[in-house]
């Protein structure tokens, strides 16, 4: 690698590393305000929090990975122009393919990134994540003892609770139970007590009333008890401990048939080939992002008006494409024979940043062919 193409090559990751680097904190703060208000609201302390946070970052960094490659090409090419470098370089004979040398490097070193990331750190990420989610939602304490507010720890079930001791009794408990369509029932006691054994977890509530009441004839049934025990243990269980996702699966593991596959992971062939092809396609495109952003902005030439109109142009054709690539996985998953429509997106970049180059390298001799035809 020659001078120039170290040069340019390391202009491209510094802005690469920024852009980057916004990028993941503007989305950062946007979901993480969502995950604190619902973490912090359900009882969980700050640690879980940052580390919620942390293992939902590399998923967070493959989504702006295109975006940042795409902006740091634009941007670099224009400095490049703007400052008379890329003028000074062509004069010296460096044609289009010559120039985009190092911006193809760029793209490799981000491929590479982001395969690192798509392949093994996502997936175990992800699963790490389910563990985690799993282990809270069977945290009772997290989950029902929260002083003053109306909790659902599942669908169709509503727990409150007024003040809870420093012995950890619940006083003035408030339980509905809706999971029925045909009748309803609602527990209130004095107090309660939460009583954990192997597996199980049981509500025991003292000097209270139970009131049933069925929607077909609409009748109310009511009755005081002195002490009663409530199976909570479906509220606070979870099922991502079972069957594990495509989605946690690191590559080398999705290698073996969907079918057999499928058996495991309960998901169809569709969706484990459209997961196992799209990692490779997605780091594919960011080779394309970088070579979209640098042929348009060449193509366009030197104008004192600045790179707008190219920036634009090439906006346009990464948002197009990345559009057509979230249209074709629909069609993989319901039929995985299609997997190779996946990468089509990308080779349709990559064929348009050819061209592009192309019409750079001979843009006199393309002039002449269009004049001699209209001629």
């Amino acid at each position: 690698m020659v001078r120039i193409d170290r040069y340019i090559l390391s202009q491209l990751l510094i802005l690469f590393g920024f852009f980057a680097l916004v990028l993941v904190a503007v989305f950062w703060i946007n979901r993480a305000v969502i995950l604190f208000d619902r973490l912090i609201s359900d009882g969980q302390s700050a640690f879980i929090f940052l580390e919620f946070t942390a293992l939902g970052l590399p998923k967070l960094i493959t989504t702006v990975i295109p975006i940042a490659t795409f902006c740091a090409a634009v941007y670099v090419t224009n400095r490049l122009s703007n400052e008379s470098e890329l003028t000074v370089m062509q004069a010296t004979g460096s044609g289009p393919f010559r120039l985009a040398r190092p911006v193809l490097y760029y793209g490799i070193i981000v491929f590479a990134m982001a395969s690192v990331l798509h392949h093994f750190l996502v997936p175990m990420a992800q699963q790490q994540l389910n563990q985690r989610e799993a282990e809270i939602s069977q945290n009772v304490t997290a989950r029902l003892l929260t002083e003053g507010t109306f909790l659902n720890p599942t669908r169709g079930v509503t727990f409150y609770t007024r003040a809870i001791d420093v012995d950890g009794v619940l006083r003035d408990v408030f339980l509905s139970d809706r999971r029925d369509p045909q009748e309803g029932v609602i527990y209130t006691a004095q107090e309660a007590y939460l009583i954990r054994s192997d597996n199980r977890t049981t509500l025991i509530m003292v000097d209270g009333m139970a009131q049933r009441l069925t929607t077909d004839d609409r009748r109310l049934a009511t009755a005081n008890f002195r002490d009663f025990s409530f199976d909570i243990t479906s509220l606070v269980s979870n099922d991502a401990q079972g069957r594990r996702s495509a989605r946690t699966l690191t590559t080398p593991e999705l290698v073996m048939p969907f079918d057999l596959l499928s058996e495991q992971t309960g998901q169809s062939p569709g969706t484990l080939a459209e997961e196992f092809h799209s990692r490779f396609a997605e780091p594919f495109f960011c080779v394309v992002a970088a070579m979209i952003g640098f042929s348009t902005l060449l193509v366009g030439g030197f104008s004192r008006f600045g790179i707008w109109r190219e920036a634009f142009i090439a906006f346009l054709l990464l948002v197009a494409l990345d559009g057509a690539r979230s249209t074709l996985v629909d069609p993989v998953r319901s039929d995985p024979d299609m997997w190779p429509v996946l990468y089509v997106p990308s080779l349709a970049g990559a064929v348009l940043a050819l061209a592009m180059l192309w019409y750079a390298a001979r843009p006199r001799w393309i002039r002449r062919r269009f004049s001699g035809v209209a001629a």
